[in-house]
């Protein structure tokens, strides 16, 4: 009893002895950094309107910053604009623009490194490097911020939000677009990814690499240059994300380059030249998902295995599944795919046989892709019916046993 006594007179102390300090061009502390220098521990400041063009603010202590109707921290093209380098730390309610641009350096509007319990929420990034960097930190909140970058090439732009060897760290409910990678992961653990928009990047919606036991979680992430990439990671959950039109000769909805143990749930690949490009996966369980007006719907590779691809829908795509050997060892069972054209005497909503959904013809398109100009040719139609006829030269044991007849999803 004596112990909660003394921790709740603790917490009032703490709320008692905190300040709050007012910023305005026209009150007596005019600048930010001014503030900031005077501040204790937990104190609160509050920055009126206006545009402050003060170089580099520096956090070192624990703090409130908070922004009154969306004061502008301008960094006109030559500073950083905010560096917190403490626990603790809670930024809202800001305009950042113009941080320093560098093709060599990470620099970034705000730059998180080696804290704890800092949160970003509801702030403005526009025409920064790197809008939102965290490096060496962990239980940090990154949410409902809107990142416009300005990126006209790879080498001269930087990520909207870029994490890296971190841990605990949730990214949500943000807009990113026009930067090199929208949200880029590196060495993240135990985090999470939920309700971004991330669209119109140069490189990649999302970037992901050595980033174990983390989730993404309905996101959406929509006309990126190559698409998603998830690299050299274990024990990912990946559910109900839009992957959608990403095009061009080397993009996809999601790029899985050895994964191991993780679950897609529920997305919806749409107008992509590939949904799935799969190297190296085992142990994937891709269940429920959507598959519609892709080019190729998945690209599985012949080192993947012990893959569960089952209950998903596969409509109108160019080709459904294709592969680059004769063995392939993941099951394709409970799938409903809309060119199966068996039949279901026993009405038990399973075709009655089984359903290859490799074609020869993109067999052939897989060791030449210059015959994809022949895809719509008389001849390419009466090759893969003789294929499904005699089966000799598709992958025999990619086969779904126990087709769908009715699509799950609507």
């Amino acid at each position: 009893m004596r112990c909660i006594f003394f921790i709740s007179l603790l917490f009032i102390c703490n709320a008692v002895l905190s300040r709050t300090i007012i910023v305005g061009k026209d009150l007596p502390v005019k600048s930010i950094k001014q503030a900031v220098g005077l501040a204790k521990n937990n104190d609160t400041i509050k920055v009126m309107p206006g545009n402050y063009a003060e170089g580099t603010i520096t956090i070192t202590k624990p703090l409130v910053l908070s922004g009154i109707s969306f004061p502008v921290l301008d960094g006109e093209n030559k500073f950083e604009i905010l560096v917190i380098q403490a626990s603790d730390v809670y930024v809202n309610g800001f305009v950042f623009k113009n941080s320093l641009h560098s093709s060599s350096n990470d620099y970034a509007a705000v730059s998180i490194m080696n804290a704890s319990k800092v949160y970003i929420e509801n702030n403005t990034i526009l025409n920064a490097n790197f809008g939102i960097h965290v490096a060496n930190s962990n239980y940090c909140t990154i949410k409902n911020n809107r990142i416009t970058g300005e990126a006209v090439s790879e080498q001269s732009a930087g990520n909207g939000i870029h994490i890296w060897k971190s841990n605990h760290i949730n990214v949500e409910s943000n807009y990113i677009t026009g930067h090199r990678d929208g949200i880029y992961f590196e060495f993240v653990y135990d985090s999470e990814i939920k309700n971004n928009i991330s669209e119109k990047n140069i490189r990649y919606g999302l970037h992901f690499m050595f980033s174990d036991k983390d989730n993404y979680i309905n996101n959406i992430f929509s006309n990126n240059g190559t698409g998603v990439a998830v690299m050299y990671t274990k024990n990912v959950r990946m559910e109900g994300n839009t992957f959608e039109k990403n095009w061009g000769s080397a993009s996809y909805g999601i790029l899985l380059k050895d994964i191991t143990d993780s679950y897609m749930l529920n997305n919806k690949f749409t107008d992509n030249t590939i949904g799935i490009f799969m190297e190296g996966g085992n142990r994937i369980d891709i269940k429920k998902n959507i598959f519609k007006n892709n080019g190729w719907a998945m690209k599985v590779q012949a080192n993947c295995m012990d893959n569960n691809i089952n209950y998903n829908d596969f409509k109108n795509n160019t080709f459904d599944i294709s592969t680059n050997g004769t063995l392939v060892l993941s099951n394709f069972n409970n799938n409903y795919w809309d060119k199966y054209e068996g039949y279901d005497l026993n009405r038990d909503g399973i075709g009655d046989i089984p359903y290859h959904p490799v074609s020869m013809y993109s067999m052939i398109v897989e060791e030449n892709p210059n015959a994809l100009m022949l895809l719509r040719s008389f001849t390419v139609q009466l090759l893969d019916k003789a294929e499904k006829a005699i089966p000799g030269l598709t992958p025999e044991n990619l086969v779904d046993t126990k087709p769908l007849m009715k699509s799950q999803k609507l």
